[in-house]
């Protein structure tokens, strides 16, 4: 009765002759886009539609909303190639809505949901951070996002999530593009909940390896690399990487840390790997690297929301080559990877 999955280039035609202020207009209302997937994604939706297309009545008695709001979110929705409509109010995935289904391998759900939240509120205050360099949302709300997180453990619960499920991809991409097998131990600082260093130990199984993270993040990666059966292969440390980090590695690894923090901040982290690290150590930072010119490029945007929700940012070569060498480490080479993040590799000097 129904089409299969249908794509967003099958069912989204976007015109070429649209005039400047109707592209512009365009931009600026992409947040009632983004807002819109949120709700989606908050409301569960995706996950009502694995079995196939439902009626919005069903849909509403599910989600307890409104039949009729929610038909008006849904069909905007598919005006966008989230959802499609197959026919009068029954309503169906595309292969961009499956990926906000929960147990999806792709699932960007709870990103979507974090994105959605406290983090769209500090958005509101871009203006501040572009005149003062300064994090929006420390000026909102008198603490950082990650002290936050601490008193908050449902919130910390959806950051978790959101990195783990966000992160998936790339930490597969970075086992995939770098060779380990030359180490003997890892410790991968800012772990979250594992899936880089269970991503490469399964690659690498001769390697032992460390994840260090604080303490918030430390039981839930001790329930990942458990279920991955890397109990006896990897330590579980937690601590606090501005103070030490665990010593004796000789390959230290930084996913989407750095990234965080404004350059002070950067150093003293990479000092204190430099510090722990054996002597002919190398530092390997999977980081979205800006590049020039005016081409279209997520890390341009993600480098804006990194300003405004913790006064840190993404860099460009050059960039995290002077920050290297600040920090007491030689950038070697950078390596692309099958996700948007790459491998800046450092040696110790």
């Amino acid at each position: 009765m129904f089409n299969q999955v249908i794509s967003r280039q099958e069912i989204l035609k976007v015109s070429n002759d649209m005039t400047p202020s109707q592209k512009l207009l365009e931009i600026i209302s992409g947040n009632w886009v983004s807002q819109s997937v949120y709700a989606a994604a908050k409301l569960g939706i995706a996950d009502l539609l694995k079995d196939g297309p439902q009626h919005i009545d069903r849909l509403a008695q599910a989600v307890e909303a409104d039949v009729q709001s929610l038909y008006r979110l849904m069909r905007a929705l598919a005006s966008v190639g989230v959802f499609t409509e197959v026919e009068d109010k029954h309503f169906w995935l595309t292969s961009i809505g499956e990926c906000l289904q929960t147990e999806n391998p792709n699932s960007l759900r709870a990103l979507a949901i974090l994105w959605g939240e406290e983090q769209y509120q500090a958005w509101v205050d871009i203006v501040y951070s572009v005149k003062t360099g300064k994090c929006a949302y420390e000026h909102q709300n008198g603490v950082s996002f990650f002290n936050y997180l601490e008193q908050n453990a449902e919130s910390a619960r959806t950051f978790d999530e959101a990195m783990t499920s966000y992160s998936q991809q790339t930490h597969v991409s970075v086992a995939d593009a770098y060779d380990f097998s030359r180490f003997n131990k890892i410790v991968d600082v800012g772990g979250g909940h594992g899936t880089l260093i269970s991503s490469i130990l399964e690659a690498y199984p001769n390697l032992r390896g460390v994840l260090f993270d604080s303490p918030h993040a430390i039981e839930g990666a001790q329930k990942h690399i458990q279920a991955a059966g890397l109990s006896k292969s990897c330590e579980v440390v937690a601590g606090d990487f501005f103070k030490s980090v665990p010593s004796g590695g000789d390959v230290y690894v930084l996913s989407s840390i750095i990234h965080d923090w404004d350059d002070d901040s950067s150093i003293a982290i990479l000092k204190n790997c430099h510090d722990a690290m054996v002597e002919n150590g190398k530092l390997l930072l999977v980081e979205t690297v800006i590049s020039p010119g005016n081409e279209p490029f997520f890390g341009k945007l993600l480098d804006l929301h990194m300003l405004i929700m913790h006064g840190g940012h993404d860099r460009t070569e050059a960039e995290y080559r002077s920050l290297l060498a600040d920090s007491g480490f030689k950038m070697t080479k950078i390596i692309t990877t099958q996700s948007l993040r790459s491998v800046v590799e450092a040696v110790r000097v």
